[in-house]
């Protein structure tokens, strides 16, 4: 399954929700108002977000890794104490 790539307004505003900076880095001379951030092209700010919504899903797998690792415990001491119960 490809994800569809956002552009336009959709992608300003998934980058802004997900706190993903939109400039190049670059300053422009803007005449009576001094120098101002260039925009980075569209492609660029698309990288940027898929970076940061691949780190937002990566960041979660702990708690997979968690939950799993609690239910094997679980899993252990149900065992052990149908073991206790049978040998009692």
């Amino acid at each position: 399954m490809t994800k569809r790539l956002l552009d336009g307004d959709a992608l300003m505003q998934r980058a802004a929700e997900l706190g993903v900076n939109i400039e190049s880095g670059e300053m422009i001379n803007v005449a009576g108002r001094g120098m101002a951030p260039i925009q980075a092209h569209e492609h660029e700010i698309q990288r940027r977000v898929l970076e940061a919504e691949r780190h937002l899903r990566d960041s979660r797998l702990w708690i997979v890794a968690l939950v799993s690792a609690v239910a094997s415990v679980v899993s252990a001491i149900a065992a052990w104490v149908a073991i206790a119960k049978y040998h009692s």
